[in-house]
């Protein structure tokens, strides 16, 4: 078997190190993680005391709980539900949004290390925290949530576990904006030469894609709020004009819902009943079309006044 060193799993240790070279004495770090950083030398890494990890599990280790030893997964299934939650899922390519309740457990455990390392005789277990987040009565026909959690923060009660799902929730919004930078952006295909122009770049983008993502959540999630929450003034007017072909204004701003679908217009989304939500990619190109637009306005403005 290979040293992790010589494995591409050797990205999380490198990010680890790197975090903690930079971080503050007085800030504390958690580092989220799916379920391909299950590394047991990635775990076994040592740390500052301002750095923590939350991973989802993905092996079935072997661990010792109180004298005895067992696998991970029939450890802290046997041990005892401390409540429930109830969590919102939103739509994903496998499901339609639902409502879903969570039992939750937890319990402190010693990781052994796995007999298959290269180095097993000289590795020591870790004591870790662990989360299960399991829906127990799924609805016919869904596939039940799980989410097992492996965590060295300190959990002593309810809330701390719901702080520990509500960090590891934060995972898809992450991976969402860095979605948004590369397809959406388009970043990638820039084709810039130099660090130095692809560190500008980067940094104009970053918050043209904090911008995207927050719109898109914006329209989803404050549908019905006035377009002015979002949009400046002379954006929303411009926009309104351009795609109802009209001079005359509403005596009120439209819902941001309804502005994003005409964003989105303007960058080729078609609006038919199966195309569902705009994506973020029209929405960008929407974007850019709207931009041209607000400046041929303050141009015809500007004119008017000579």
């Amino acid at each position: 078997q290979k040293e992790t060193k010589d494995k591409e799993s050797q990205r999380w240790l490198e990010g680890l190190e790197r975090t903690q070279e930079v971080l503050p004495e007085e800030m504390t770090v958690v580092t989220v993680a799916d379920c391909e950083a299950d590394i047991y030398d990635f775990l076994a890494m040592p740390r500052n005391g301002n750095s923590e990890l939350l991973i989802r599990a993905y092996h079935n280790r072997c661990v010792k709980t109180d004298d005895s030893v067992s696998k991970l997964k029939s450890a802290i299934a046997s041990s005892p539900k401390m409540g429930e939650i109830c969590l919102e899922l939103q739509r994903n390519p496998e499901r339609k949004p639902r409502q879903a309740r969570l039992s939750l457990r937890t319990m402190s455990v010693e990781l052994q290390p796995p007999k298959t390392h290269i180095n097993y005789d000289n590795l020591k277990p870790i004591q870790l925290q662990v989360i299960l987040a399991v829906e127990e009565n799924p609805p016919v026909g869904e596939k039940p949530v799980s989410w097992l959690l492996l965590t060295t923060i300190v959990v002593n009660d309810f809330d701390d576990v719901i702080q520990c799902l509500r960090w590891y929730s934060y995972r898809w919004l992450i991976e969402r904006y860095h979605y948004v930078l590369k397809s959406g952006c388009r970043l990638e295909q820039l084709q810039l030469e130099t660090a130095d122009r692809i560190e500008r770049a980067l940094e104009t983008y970053t918050i043209v894609a904090w911008r995207l993502l927050w719109l898109t959540y914006e329209a989803r999630y404050n549908p019905d709020a006035p377009a002015e929450t979002i949009l400046e003034t002379i954006e929303w007017q411009a926009l309104y004009c351009t795609v109802n072909k009209t001079e005359t204004l509403p005596e009120s701003p439209p819902t941001i819902k309804t502005c994003i679908i005409w964003i989105a217009k303007l960058g080729g989304f078609l609006c038919r009943k199966r195309d569902g939500f705009p994506g973020v990619k029209t929405i960008w190109q929407g974007l850019r079309r709207l931009h041209d637009i607000v400046q041929g306005w303050q141009l015809a403005d500007a004119t008017r006044l000579v």
